[in-house]
Protein backbone atom coordinates (compact mmCIF):
# COMPACT_ATOMS: atom_id res chain seq x y z
CA UNK A 1 0.00 0.00 0.00
CA UNK A 2 1.00 3.84 -0.68
CA UNK A 3 2.33 5.44 2.35
CA UNK A 4 0.36 8.90 3.50
CA UNK A 5 1.63 11.70 5.32
CA UNK A 6 -0.63 13.39 8.30
CA UNK A 7 0.45 17.14 7.92
CA UNK A 8 -0.77 19.40 10.64
CA UNK A 9 -0.41 23.04 10.79
CA UNK A 10 1.45 23.92 14.38
CA UNK A 11 2.77 27.47 13.68
CA UNK A 12 0.90 30.65 12.05
CA UNK A 13 3.08 31.39 8.82
CA UNK A 14 2.21 35.53 9.45
CA UNK A 15 5.76 36.73 9.40
CA UNK A 16 7.36 34.71 7.22
CA UNK A 17 8.87 35.31 3.71
CA UNK A 18 5.55 34.74 0.76
CA UNK A 19 7.24 31.44 -0.18
CA UNK A 20 6.53 29.84 3.15
CA UNK A 21 3.31 31.43 3.13
CA UNK A 22 2.41 29.77 -0.34
CA UNK A 23 3.99 26.31 0.31
CA UNK A 24 1.79 25.81 3.08
CA UNK A 25 -1.44 27.17 1.02
CA UNK A 26 -0.66 24.86 -1.40
CA UNK A 27 -0.39 21.87 0.94
CA UNK A 28 -4.21 22.65 1.78
CA UNK A 29 -3.51 24.37 5.16
CA UNK A 30 -5.31 27.18 6.34
CA UNK A 31 -6.01 27.31 9.51
CA UNK A 32 -4.01 26.50 12.28
CA UNK A 33 -4.56 23.08 14.24
CA UNK A 34 -5.49 21.78 10.66
CA UNK A 35 -4.75 18.76 9.13
CA UNK A 36 -4.34 17.20 6.12
CA UNK A 37 -3.34 14.04 4.31
CA UNK A 38 -1.21 13.97 1.54
CA UNK A 39 0.72 11.07 -0.55
CA UNK A 40 4.59 10.43 0.62
CA UNK A 41 5.70 11.80 -2.95
CA UNK A 42 9.34 13.89 -3.24
CA UNK A 43 7.36 17.13 -4.35
CA UNK A 44 5.48 17.09 -1.03
CA UNK A 45 8.55 16.34 1.03
CA UNK A 46 9.98 19.08 -0.28
CA UNK A 47 7.58 21.40 0.74
CA UNK A 48 7.65 20.17 4.24
CA UNK A 49 11.18 20.65 4.05
CA UNK A 50 10.66 24.09 3.66
CA UNK A 51 8.11 24.80 5.92
CA UNK A 52 9.09 22.34 8.57
CA UNK A 53 9.15 25.20 11.34
CA UNK A 54 5.71 25.46 11.11
CA UNK A 55 4.28 21.82 10.68
CA UNK A 56 3.95 18.65 12.34
CA UNK A 57 4.21 14.97 10.23
CA UNK A 58 3.15 11.52 10.91
CA UNK A 59 3.23 9.22 8.47
CA UNK A 60 -0.05 7.18 8.14
CA UNK A 61 -0.33 3.32 6.61
CA UNK A 62 -2.98 3.33 4.17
Amino acid sequence: MAKKLKITLVKSPIGYSYDQKDTVKRLGLRKLHKTVIKDDTPQIRGMIRKVSHLVKVEEVEE
